[in-house]
């Protein structure tokens, strides 16, 4: 028996978006409810969101929205990489879901709280005391008084590489869940004698068996590791253009009240994990041009792959820069 990996978008939805006992044992293992007052007894599937579309985001549809008898809404996410675009966005959907609520006539004392539940397939908190943690939640509590607490808005963030089973020992079924995403990978033959003793995390392991999905599914799912891997690669040049522009402002400013001699060389440093050819005194203007023309190919490549894996002539613009016309001609 060979599994695909849950955390594709295909398979996501699939286990959490068409079976809600599923969704339902999931969110009350992960959501930080109080008390088991508080857990979710129903749930009704919401229509997938609408966002603004961002460079870097895998696509602008909300993973699973539902809500409770209670009134609750929860927002449930499967972020492949951690940008800040991301975390805008899911503030921005949940201020949405929050506001959205308040039909013509009703009132504010009708509002219920928004949950968002986001897994991350990347590490973006490195800074804290403890380090291994990759549970985070947040709510609006007072500065002061951090026990008082405004209802309305609660944000769970989970960075899936740090999970590790024993930190969660006396929860098992957040264990057993994020096991779940955590082990299971693509074309997995076994998988955990305690996933499979489970009845909900055995059959959401059902519902990853590659035999039972057709070909125009499995077509979906291998396109969807494509796109991430674009995403991924685009995301990098970003980030390595950031650092390399970075680094020539700030050698700039150090050497701005120098010679002319010391800011040509200073700026040759600069440019020592690019180009070093040149003249002294065209090293500045070169380094620039370099880099653009570098750049231009860069974004040349990656057009090309994108226009292979389907995204629209708008997106490639969008991502790349470059016009319709000269995508057109690719």
């Amino acid at each position: 028996m060979r599994y695909l990996d849950p955390r594709n978008d295909l398979t996501f939805k699939k286990v959490f978006g068409e079976h809600p006992d599923l969704l339902i044992s999931f969110l009350n293992a992960l959501m930080p409810f109080a008390s088991e007052d508080d857990y979710i007894e129903t749930v009704e599937y919401l229509p997938a969101e609408i966002v603004p579309e961002t460079p870097f985001s895998k696509d602008s549809i909300v993973d699973v929205r539902c809500f409770d008898k209670q009134g609750r809404q929860f927002i449930v996410e499967m972020q492949m990489y951690w940008t800040d675009d991301f975390l805008q966005r899911v503030l921005f959907n949940s201020s949405k879901a929050y506001v959205r609520q308040l039909d013509r006539g009703r009132r504010y004392s009708d509002l219920q709280p928004v949950y968002s539940l986001s897994l991350v397939n990347d590490v973006f908190r490195t800074e804290l005391k403890d380090a291994e943690n990759c549970y985070h939640h947040y709510s609006i509590v007072d500065v002061y008084e951090t026990n008082e607490h405004l209802k309305g808005m609660e944000f769970v963030f989970v960075e899936l590489p740090k999970f590790k089973p024993k930190n969660f020992r006396d929860k098992k079924m957040v264990a057993l869940w994020l096991r779940y995403l955590t082990e299971v990978k693509d074309q997995t033959e076994s998988v955990p004698k305690e996933l499979l003793d489970n009845r909900y995390t055995k059959k959401a392991l059902q519902l990853l068996e590659e035999a039972s999905y057709s070909k125009s599914e499995l077509y979906a799912y291998d396109r969807y590791w494509d796109a991430v891997s674009t995403h991924r690669t685009l995301l990098y040049g970003e980030t390595k253009k950031a650092r390399e522009t970075g680094y020539a402002e700030g050698h700039a400013q150090g050497h701005a009240e120098g010679r002319a001699e010391g800011r040509a060389e200073g700026r040759a440093e600069g440019r020592a994990e690019g180009r070093a050819e040149g003249r002294a005194e065209g090293r500045a203007e070169g380094r620039a041009e370099g880099r653009a023309e570098g750049q231009e190919q860069a974004n040349i490549a990656n057009a090309r792959k994108m226009r292979e894996l389907g995204a629209t002539v708008e997106f490639i613009s969008q991502v790349t820069g470059l016009t319709p016309d000269e995508i057109s001609k690719l």
